[in-house]
C-alpha cells in the first residue's frame, strides 16, 4: 500500500476540482457557441467530466472525513477544519444533484438549459471557496505537515542552482579591457576548491517545527 501523507484526501481532491471545473468550462463553450461543429463534443465531454467528478468525489469525501478525525490539530485549526468540512458537504451535495439532473435530461432526450448552467456556476463558486479553505488548513494552520524547513540564517544567493546562462559548464565571470583583443588572450581558469567551512546539514530542532501544538485538544470534545 502506497503511503500518502497525511492521507489520500490531498491526492483525490485535485481530480474533483479539475473535473468539475472542466465540466463547467465545456458547458460554457457549448452555450457560447451552440452552432459550432464541436458543440455536441463539448456537451458530451462536459457531461462525462461531471459524472466522473461526482464519482471520484465520493472517495474525496471519505478521505476528507478520515483526515478530519485523525490529523493532529489544535482548537483554532479544528474550527477551520469544521468550516472547510461544512463547505465541502454543501458543495458536493450540489454537484451530486447536478449530476442526477443531467442524467434525467439525457434519459429524456433533452439538453441542459440556462438554469442548469447557472446552478453549475454557483456550484463552481462554492467549489473555489471550499478549495481555498482547504489550502488555509495546510498553509496557514500547518495541518498534515510533518516538518518545516529550518530557514534560520539561510541565504538563497549562496546556492548554485545549476543555471548561469550557458548550456553546461561552470559559471565564469570575466571582464574585457577596452585595449585587449579577445581573440589573442586565453584565460585559463583553474578549479578552486571551496574550503569555506560550512555547517553540515542537520535536522531542525523539535522546537523549530511550526505545527499545531498539543494543547490537550480532544477532537471528540467538540460538537460537529
Amino acid at each position: 500500500m502506497i503511503e500518502i501523507i497525511p492521507n489520500w484526501h490531498p491526492l483525490l481532491v485535485h481530480f474533483t476540482v479539475a473535473l468539475f471545473v472542466a465540466s463547467w468550462l465545456f458547458y460554457v463553450l457549448g452555450s457560447v457557441a451552440p452552432q459550432s461543429r464541436f458543440a455536441d463534443q463539448w456537451r458530451t465531454t462536459a457531461r462525462w467530466s461531471l459524472w466522473l467528478g461526482a464519482l471520484l468525489t465520493i472517495g474525496t469525501l471519505l478521505a476528507g472525513w478520515d483526515a478530519y478525525n485523525t490529523v493532529t490539530h489544535d482548537t483554532p485549526s479544528h474550527e477551520a477544519m469544521t468550516d472547510h468540512r461544512n463547505w465541502a458537504l454543501v458543495t458536493a451535495g450540489l454537484f451530486f444533484v447536478l449530476a442526477l439532473w443531467v442524467i434525467a435530461r439525457v434519459r429524456g432526450g433533452k439538453n441542459e438549459g440556462v438554469s442548469f448552467l447557472l446552478a453549475l456556476t454557483v456550484a463552481v463558486v462554492l467549489l473555489a471557496g471550499t478549495a481555498w479553505r482547504g489550502g488555509e488548513l495546510v498553509y496557514r494552520h500547518g495541518l498534515g505537515v510533518l516538518s518545516l524547513p529550518n530557514t534560520g540564517g539561510h541565504d538563497h544567493a549562496e546556492h548554485d542552482h545549476g543555471y548561469d546562462g550557458h548550456a553546461d559548464g561552470p559559471s565564469e565571470t570575466h571582464v574585457h579591457d577596452a585595449d585587449t583583443d579577445h581573440h589573442d588572450v586565453t584565460t585559463e581558469v583553474d578549479p578552486v576548491e571551496d574550503t569555506t567551512a560550512r555547517p553540515s546539514p542537520t535536522s531542525p530542532p523539535d522546537d523549530a517545527i511550526d505545527t499545531p501544538p498539543d494543547d490537550g485538544h480532544d477532537h471528540h470534545d467538540h460538537a460537529h
